[in-house]
């Protein structure tokens, strides 16, 4: 049997931009990508701490060392620059695996490692 589980989160990153002229998704620089095990096209659930706000996108390769959260096209309605949101990805795995499995959980100073 397979679970969901939290495979890692950028905990508290702040959004830098908000492009609602872009086709969808979420740019983050490449550093923090690397850090929480995130790939481009990764699908990612965004929490808005400031407006409570949920919702699903995927990842975009941000330029490295930027800091970048940028929320693209129609999630760029649901934050403004300044909010601060967690960034979650999520994996299945096998049951037995999941006992033992240690998500990735990243806490960047200022969007930065």
């Amino acid at each position: 049997m397979l679970i969901e589980v939290l495979k890692s989160k950028l905990h508290c990153v702040t959004v830098t931009e908000a492009n609602l002229n872009y086709m969808g998704s979420i740019t983050i620089d490449e550093d923090l990508m690397d850090a929480a095990g995130l790939i481009a096209g990764e699908k990612v659930q965004v929490v808005n701490n400031n407006n409570g706000e949920r919702f699903e996108t995927y990842v975009i390769r941000g330029e490295r060392g930027t800091g970048c959260i940028c929320l693209n096209g129609a999630a760029a309605r649901k934050v403004i620059v300044g909010d601060t949101v967690i960034i979650i990805s999520y994996a299945l795995i096998d049951f037995d695996e999941a006992r033992s499995f240690q998500p990735k959980v990243v806490f960047p100073k200022d969007n930065r490692l």
